[in-house]
């Protein structure tokens, strides 16, 4: 059993968020009990999540995607006082990270996913050093746009959407989890041949024809959900708490 400042001195510790210009605030967004036994992980704050936090008598909930925003509406009516009303009913802390969780080099969201897909990183790159760029893990460029696509789609378990570039093998692979498009352009300003994270707006489907470089929209969610349990697992290893990761399924 642990003090909720040292799980928050814990995450802070590990992922320095005082080092990124975020959207939103990092680490204890909702102040719940003291001393904390079990940890629910999961990709967002939902009502969803903190239901099934409540089930499982969690003490703490450790997400991405948090409650408050930059710019947001501040009233607390409707889902945000339902969300509230959970946590405060049930006394729980809701720690969440955001830039800070995506960037971490080994535990983080981009180092999941590449880890998952098989990808090895050997660079980065876009604003705040966000995006990375590496290839495959086993050596092996993909044949061509569609092999890298089925590839990713086997793995995350969905559909991918794929706006071919050039043809012909393809070794050098950009990748940002969640709403990164934007990075699309320093990907192939990085020499990627295709660049994979979670949407697509409409310019990029653009770009990839006229520059030649693959397009992967492979789902927000379904992007962003490995940095979650990996950092709450290791930090409570680390503290000798117990941890589950909930998947609250999402399609976009």
């Amino acid at each position: 059993m642990n003090h909720r400042q040292d799980l928050l001195q814990a995450f802070d510790t590990l992922l320095t968020p005082e080092r990124f210009k975020d959207y939103g605030p990092n680490g204890l967004q909702v102040e719940g009990r003291q001393e904390v036994r079990r940890i629910v992980s999961g990709v967002t704050a939902s009502r969803a999540l903190i239901e099934a936090a409540v089930q499982r008598g969690a003490d703490a909930i450790f997400v991405h995607h948090g409650l408050f925003w930059r710019g947001q509406d501040g009233r607390v009516t409707g889902w945000m006082k339902q969300r509230l009303a959970l946590l405060l009913a049930h006394d729980i802390n809701l720690f969440a990270y955001h830039l800070p969780l995506d960037a971490h080099p080994g535990l983080g969201n981009n180092a999941q996913l590449g880890q998952h897909l098989g990808l090895r990183a050997t660079g980065r790159f876009g604003e705040q050093d966000l995006g990375f760029l590496g290839e495959r893990t086993s050596g092996e460029p993909f044949q061509d746009s569609a092999a890298l696509a089925s590839h990713v789609r086997e793995l995350l378990g969905r559909p991918v959407t794929c706006v071919e570039g050039g043809a012909g093998p393809i070794r050098r692979i950009a990748w940002c989890s969640g709403g990164a498009q934007s990075y699309f352009e320093a990907a192939i300003a990085a020499g990627a041949q295709a660049f994979l994270t979670g949407e697509i707006s409409e310019p990029q489907a653009h770009y990839a024809r006229e520059c030649g470089v693959t397009f992967l929209a492979c789902g927000h969610h379904a992007t962003e959900r490995y940095g979650a349990p990996a950092v709450a697992g290791h930090v409570a290893a680390q503290l000798g708490l117990e941890h589950v990761f909930v998947d609250v399924d999402n399609p976009a």
